[in-house]
């Protein structure tokens, strides 16, 4: 023991600190393993409707929870190396969704199958939004921002191949491999194109991701090869017209809005800013002198005035979806029993499993977020959740506004893109679900410094730092 002793005293080293090196190494390789498993959700959330549609078709109801054991895995990854956040959001969550549980299979439809798949959601997916805000830096965010930028104009090409071809063709293949299309309608005859994903809404989500890198990249641009930056605006100004979404034309303004407003609190940013616009005004420019991008706009506009007739534009989407949505979802829980229709009810695939036929059960109207989940959870366990979300999110805006003040946009830009999912994305949709989870926790990631990161841990916790956690 002695000998040991004079060793390590001789190099300069202590026990105590060899043992702590020793630790902190464990714990480096914890966040790696944890971080690759993140990515491998993410990848899978990108492609999974490519695996279903023209890869893997034979497989593609089993697929649709392909991300499920990623998920699974992660949350056990995180408690064993005791990395498992620990907040009001998440226990409050874990509490609300075993309660309902219990209650579907008492007082609900108590079937086990469209219950788990239920549960799931608040249970398996939403601890994910705070592990990857908990092991994810600021680089891991910038990093994935980088690689959804290099996505982002093939992504555009796919679907301009979708836009343009009939919905029997490959491109264009269902789940399953269906002939029938994969593609939802749009206006004069073109459909809205489902890009990589099993339906459009993924299109509109991910185009939405890209557009707060694509502005944060352009008031950052060290780092970032310019040719992907631009190829990567060039295809966003593609997407808008392509996808023929409302959706993704607002969140795009949103997001520039929100850039504007951080500029007005760093205005040694206001050229770049200016030159980005210059530079997305050419392109649309250059573009609307091509006949692919004439007939393009020409459907989205179409769309674009129809819709507004019958929703009253800007202030119809955002008032009476949004702002609406938690009004009507009281309303309508007085007609519901008191814990609801049970946990999955108000999903796609739970209707179809209680339907016993395979065709859709419509006990609630799973388009309208809130709505679903008071009439899956009933009004007081449904409020909760719903306030939980909310809470997140007024939190986490907050904080990001701090950042802001510092000089930091980056959780500012993300902001834009959370806000409009986080708290009212359709979680009984899988790729919805996968998205709202990502980018929420893309935003916690964003609030954590490398310099936080490689703290020493304490006896306690393996971890340095617990800015997301408390988000």
């Amino acid at each position: 023991m002695e000998a040991t002793q004079r060793i390590l005293n001789q190099k300069g080293k202590k026990p105590g600190n060899l043992m702590m090196n020793s630790t902190l190494q464990s714990a480096n390789k914890s966040h790696e393993l944890i971080k690759k498993g993140i990515w491998v959700y993410f990848l899978l959330l990108l492609f999974e409707g490519a695996l279903r549609k023209w890869v893997i078709p034979a497989l593609a109801n089993p697929l649709l929870l392909v991300r499920d054991p990623v998920a699974v895995w992660i949350i056990f990854m995180a408690y064993k190396n005791k990395l498992m956040p620990d907040n009001k959001h998440l226990n409050g969550m874990l509490i609300l969704g075993f309660i309902s549980f219990i209650t579907t299979m008492t007082l609900g439809h108590q079937n086990i199958y469209v219950a788990l798949y239920g549960v799931r959601i608040l249970v398996v997916h939403f601890p994910l939004i705070f592990i990857i805000g908990r092991v994810f830096t600021r680089n891991d965010v910038i990093k994935m921002g980088k690689f959804i930028l290099l996505i982002t104009f093939p992504m555009a090409l796919l679907i301009s191949m979708q836009f343009y071809s009939p919905q029997s063709a490959w491109v264009n293949r269902g789940v399953g491999g269906s002939l029938e299309g994969a593609g939802f309608t749009g206006a004069l005859g073109y459909f809205r194109p489902p890009a990589t994903f099993s339906f459009t809404n993924g299109t509109t989500l991910f185009f939405g991701l890209s557009g707060p890198f694509i502005l944060y990249f352009w008031l950052n641009q060290k780092g970032i090869n310019k040719l992907v930056l631009i190829a990567a605006t060039l295809g966003l100004a593609m997407a808008v017209p392509l996808s023929i979404s409302r959706a993704l034309f607002f969140q795009v303004i949103i997001t520039f809005l929100f850039a504007v407003i951080a500029i007005s609190r760093k205005p040694e940013n206001t050229g770049k800013l200016i030159i980005a616009v210059i530079g997305g005004a050419v392109a649309l420019l250059i573009m609307s002198k091509l006949s692919f991008f004439q007939k393009a706009t020409e459907v989205f506009t179409n769309r674009l005035d129809g819709a507004n007739e019958t929703e009253g534009g800007l202030e119809g989407v955002l008032g009476d979806r949004y702002l609406g949505g938690m009004i009507k979802s009281i309303k309508g829980s007085s007609d519901q029993p008191f814990f609801g229709y049970g946990l999955g009810t108000g999903t796609t695939v739970g209707g179809a499993l209680l339907s016993g036929t395979g065709e859709r059960l419509w006990l609630i109207y799973s388009e309208d977020e809130w709505a679903r989940i008071t009439g899956e959870m009933g009004a007081f366990m449904g409020l909760g959740v719903i306030f939980i979300r909310l809470g997140l999110s007024i939190n986490t805006g907050l904080k990001s506004y701090r950042k802001l003040v510092t000089g930091d946009l980056l959780p500012w830009v993300l902001l834009s893109c959370f806000l409009l999912i986080v708290p009212q994305g359709q979680w009984g949709q899988p790729t919805s679900l996968g998205f709202s989870i990502l980018i929420g926790g893309l935003t916690l990631g964003s609030f954590n410094s490398m310099k936080k990161r490689k703290k020493l841990p304490n006896k306690k916790k393996v971890i340095a730092s617990d800015d997301s956690t408390e988000a």
